[in-house]
């Protein structure tokens, strides 16, 4: 939705004008990587917290900046667990562009960040770890403001007979989901090599009879045949690319949790229901409202104490 694209992009556009306007910060005392937090069972240690206090320094932020650090990562992880949950993940090429556009914004290289980044004791990693994090969140607000933005289907239904019974219609997908799996542990090792192996898949795709018949012999290749799926609820980051991709072709490949994936577009059909009524009609409503960033800090902060709620946080 276009209010989570503005919300990212000026969080992203103030703390980066900060943090390169700030200056140097000094580096934090060399201590023992101890854990300091459990959300759930994932933990936060002491060289997580210092690198985040070094960040907020580098932002003129006043105040305990070692409990802000600890307070912001553990809403950070909280924002991961529910990412993971809900299968919406960040490609390294997504966060790659974001961190050079950012250094472009600022009249310097990637490089040069990451010097600033590393004198300042923030690193390029956490920095980037922050971009990732933000970019999910709003992809999870964004799925959040539909599911609580619907209209009921008794609304839909008066909606168009109002408009003289016509009914909206959108495109209904049948996608194939390809998988190029990659270990946990081999992850930075191979991942290049994964993702040439799954482009020239991809180059050799004619359609989704034939796919598992092309991935014979190939080690760790997934390939999952996906329940249909109406454009409105299409998976906010694979959206965009799998309404360009026509029938009988494949989206580019993104960088996921599982390995290197593409979509294949089996086919497509137009449907009008009152189901699709009700999803279109819901969009448009979401499309229309005013002051969409303010409505989505909203949803943010309530979002964050119920999934501080529910899950059990431990401080040590």
């Amino acid at each position: 939705m276009k209010f989570s694209k503005r919300l990212f992009a000026a969080v992203l556009a103030t703390t980066m004008s900060v943090a390169i306007l700030g200056g140097e910060a000094s580096l934090h005392p060399a201590a023992a990587n101890e854990i300091k937090v459990l959300v759930g069972s994932n933990p936060i240690t002491s060289y997580d917290i210092q690198r985040r206090a070094a960040f907020l320094k580098l932002q003129r932020k006043k105040g305990n900046l070692t409990q802000i650090a600890q307070r912001e990562l553990t809403d950070d992880m909280l924002k991961r667990m529910e990412m993971k949950r809900r299968n919406i993940s960040i490609s390294d090429a997504e966060i790659d562009k974001a961190f050079a556009g950012f250094a472009s914004r600022n009249k310097l290289t990637p490089a040069q960040l990451s010097e600033v980044l590393n004198k300042a004791g923030v690193t390029p990693e956490h920095f980037k770890t922050f971009i990732m994090v933000q970019m999910g969140w709003n992809r999870v607000l964004s799925t959040r403001m539909r599911e609580t933005g619907m209209i009921s289907e008794q609304e839909a239904v008066e909606r168009m007979r109002q408009q003289g019974g016509t009914k909206p219609s959108a495109t209904e997908y049948l996608l194939q989901q390809v998988i190029f799996v990659i270990p946990a542990d081999k992850r930075s090792a191979i991942i290049g090599k994964r993702r040439q192996e799954a482009n020239a898949f991809r180059s050799r795709f004619q359609n989704c009879k034939t796919t598992r018949q092309l991935a014979k012999g190939i080690i760790d290749v997934t390939v999952r045949d996906l329940p249909r799926v109406i454009e409105p609820r299409l998976p906010g980051d694979w959206a965009d690319d799998v309404k360009k991709t026509s029938v009988g072709q494949t989206t580019p490949v993104h960088d996921t949790e599982k390995g290197v994936e593409f979509l294949a577009v089996c086919s497509t059909r137009q449907v009008s229901d009152d189901r699709v009524a009700q999803l279109v009609f819901s969009m448009e409503d979401a499309e229309k409202k005013q002051g969409g960033e303010q409505k989505a800090e909203k949803v943010s902060d309530d979002y964050l104490k119920e999934l501080r709620e529910k899950t059990r946080i431990v401080n040590r």
